[in-house]
């Protein structure tokens, strides 16, 4: 077992005990035997420390202070992580048990591969299925055209990277795993499990994806200008376009 790479997985969280104890059981239930988990709560007052203590014998590391939300919360995880492959997992999503297995399985058969994902299920307040993410195989040209179609719940990736490209960016509320991916992908490729699904992506209504979706695209934008991209791309078309069909979106959700 101790030839197995450790795996280190962070949760940064925000009064979200409703959803944090099923994060935390999907997380412990891995059928993957190393994994080094770190909660970093942001001073939660509804109950989330109280969850976190029921499993704090078998959570490497956890704190509950005042931070700057949920990127400051994923870099003071990261820092903390000791893991030869990393991930996070958000308060209000959940792994399935196979997920850390079949990623790492996949990573140490495909050394040139630095970050895999797979597909994810959209799932509700109560945790029932309410539809799949579109995942798709993306690259570095591709994200930077705005086809990202990874699951953020799903993914796994080499801390080498990490340690050359990270952290994430405090600047960006929303779209720091994009900006992340972006960095990533310009030195190693990624890989979609197309078949296997590994997490569940909860909807709610107080959830970023429902009540801020609006601030992801240009956060996006931001990267793609930042790295030298012009008006007239395809991201940007693509912005304009959701700003459109946003507001549809987010009546779709709700319904």
């Amino acid at each position: 077992m101790s030839n197995l790479p450790l795996v280190s997985i962070i949760t940064p969280s925000f009064n979200q005990a409703q959803f944090l104890e099923a994060t935390i059981q999907s997380v412990l239930g891995q059928e993957y035997p190393r994994i080094e988990y770190i909660i970093v709560d942001g001073g939660s007052k509804d109950g989330s420390v109280d969850v976190i203590q029921k499993y704090a014998g078998r959570i490497a590391w956890w704190v509950s202070e005042q931070d700057k939300g949920q990127t400051d919360a994923i870099n003071k995880g990261f820092n903390r992580a000791t893991g030869d492959i990393l991930a996070w997992i958000n308060s209000d999503d959940t792994y399935h048990p196979q997920a850390v297995a079949q990623a790492v399985k996949y990573l140490m058969e495909n050394p040139e591969v630095g970050l895999v994902y797979a597909d994810c299920n959209y799932i509700d307040e109560a945790g029932n299925v309410i539809g799949k993410f579109p995942a798709a195989q993306t690259d570095y040209r591709r994200l930077r055209e705005g086809y990202v179609h990874i699951p953020q719940q799903t993914m796994f990736f080499r801390a080498k990277y990490w340690k050359e490209l990270g952290p994430l960016d405090p600047s960006f509320y929303f779209a720091m795993d994009y900006d992340l991916w972006t960095r990533i992908a310009k030195h190693a490729p990624f890989k979609y499990i197309a078949g296997q699904t590994w997490a569940n992506f909860r909807i709610h209504n107080l959830g970023k994806t429902t009540s801020a979706d609006d601030r992801c695209w240009p956060e996006m934008i931001r990267v793609h200008y930042r790295d030298g991209g012009s008006f007239l791309s395809i991201i940007v078309a693509k912005h304009y376009l959701r700003k459109i069909i946003g507001p549809l979106w987010k009546w779709r959700i709700k319904k």
